[in-house]
Parts: C-alpha cells; structure tokens; sequence
C-alpha cells in the first residue's frame, strides 16, 4: 500500500498549468491591457460618449426615445436609437415603475 500514498494525482487544471509554464508562456505578458477607442457615438445629441456594445452601450427604439429626451434629442440609425451606458441608466431610472418587480 505505500506505493499509492506516494503518488501523486494532480487534476486537469494542476496539469495544464504546469505545461503551460514549460511552454515558456508567461502569463504577464500575454495579458495587455489597451484602452478600446469607441467607434459608435452616443445617439443623444448632448452625450459626448460611445455608445459600442463592449463599452455597455444599448439601443432604444425611437418611441422610447422621445419618451426620454424628446422628439429632437436624438439621432437615429435603421429604426433605432445607440446609446451609451450612462444614458440608458438614466432612461431606465426614469421609466422604472413599481408594476415591473
């Protein structure tokens, strides 16, 4: 029976991570962090930020958005409003109502 307490069982992950230091990978250098430039601008006139899906930016459909800023204040494409993170937080808050939970 001392030859099975002196094995050691290592898991899938324990291996893959010893190979993967034996492989010369460094994990330092393949993690790069760049700042992402937006592509897509806000859809509201007055907002100055992007509105790209990896930046958390939404679409609304226009009849939302006249609810929210009005019939001129907002810029549509294809039927649908882009808008950013912090201005779809604000059209959340205000169309909130106590029926939704």
């Amino acid at each position: 029976m001392n030859y099975l307490r002196d094995r050691v069982y290592m898991g899938f992950k324990a291996k893959a991570r010893k190979h993967r230091s034996d492989n010369g990978e460094d994990e330092k250098n393949t993690k790069t962090s760049s700042k992402t430039e937006g592509e897509l601008p806000c859809g509201i006139r007055d907002c100055e930020k992007f509105a790209d899906k990896s930046m958390g930016g939404r679409s609304l459909s226009i009849e939302n958005a006249i609810d929210g800023w009005g019939s001129s204040g907002y810029e549509a494409r294809k039927g649908r409003v882009r808008v950013c993170k912090s201005c779809y937080r604000k059209w959340k808050k205000e169309n909130k109502t106590e029926d939704m939970y």
